[in-house]
């Protein structure tokens, strides 16, 4: 099976953007913000790697990766973070035949959760082998632990995800402050991009008083447009298909949402 990254040394890869998609609260949307960037990116003709650290492996399946042909994982990759590693790991995404691969994400990530900084730096290392890419879109786990901390540290930039409720709100402080604890240690050229709110339903009193609420705490760090509420991005997950090939006005809607995140990624600083 065709892999279409070239694996070369850290040096000639410095044009590539890194960003890490995130959130400290399960069940607000974040890998289908991940895979409705990457959607965006296959749109736009990037060469794109998602990377799957969620032990929950959704990116994986929802790409529709299949079994890498050298038997490696994401796990496999941060236990030893090697060129021949990456490549034993790295599969293409089933959405196309070429352009968008898929580091494949394993239940077995969950051991590296316990980590602690002294092993921050492996995805990061573990990515210097990677070239032919335009970006790189590291979904992390729902969870503030090692592997959530590894994932950042490997990043540009990263993105916070959340939805127009109390706990959520809540959980952006925490992811936050989780970014800017990076910062000043082990990430230094770390930054937020942004946060994204997922699930908007137009007519809804709390969720305009959540919208609110997040506008007066982060400013222009609330990212616009909002992703809206529409089964839509949910049939095309659940289809194994890019919401930019979903027919209908919804998918349309989602997909200019999603092109306009991506365009604000692309306007961050690349390492």
């Amino acid at each position: 099976m065709h892999v279409s990254c070239a694996l070369v040394p850290a040096d000639t890869v410095s044009r590539v953007l890194v960003l890490g998609v995130c959130s400290l609260k399960g069940g607000v949307g974040k890998t289908s913000v991940t895979l409705g960037l990457a959607s965006a990116a296959l749109e736009r003709g990037l060469r794109t790697l998602v990377v799957d650290l969620d032990p929950q492996g959704d990116s994986t399946m929802a790409l529709g990766a299949g079994v890498a042909p050298g038997g490696g994982d994401v796990a496999s990759v941060l236990d030893d973070p090697t060129q021949a590693s990456v490549e034993a790991a790295t599969v293409p995404s089933g959405w196309v035949d070429d352009g968008l691969d898929v580091l494949v994400g394993s239940e077995r990530t969950v051991l590296h959760d316990r980590l602690d900084d002294a092993d921050i730096d492996r995805l990061r290392f573990a990515l210097s082998w990677v070239g032919g890419y335009d970006l790189v879109l590291v979904d992390c786990p729902p969870s503030l632990g090692g592997l959530t901390r590894t994932g950042l540290t490997a990043c540009d930039r990263a993105l916070v995800v959340t939805e127009p409720g109390l706990f959520a709100v809540m959980a952006v402080g925490r992811a936050m402050r989780t970014i800017d604890e990076l910062r000043r240690g082990p990430a230094p050229a770390l930054q937020p991009l942004g946060i994204a709110v997922n699930r908007v339903r137009a007519r809804s009193v709390e969720q305009a008083f959540r919208l609110e609420e997040l506008a007066k705490l982060y400013g222009p760090l609330v990212l616009t447009p909002h992703v809206p509420e529409r089964a839509a991005l949910q049939q095309a997950q659940g289809a194994a298909q890019p919401v930019h090939a979903w027919p209908g006005a919804a998918a349309a809607e989602l997909a200019g949402v999603f092109d306009a995140l991506l365009e604000r990624a692309l306007r961050a600083p690349r390492r």
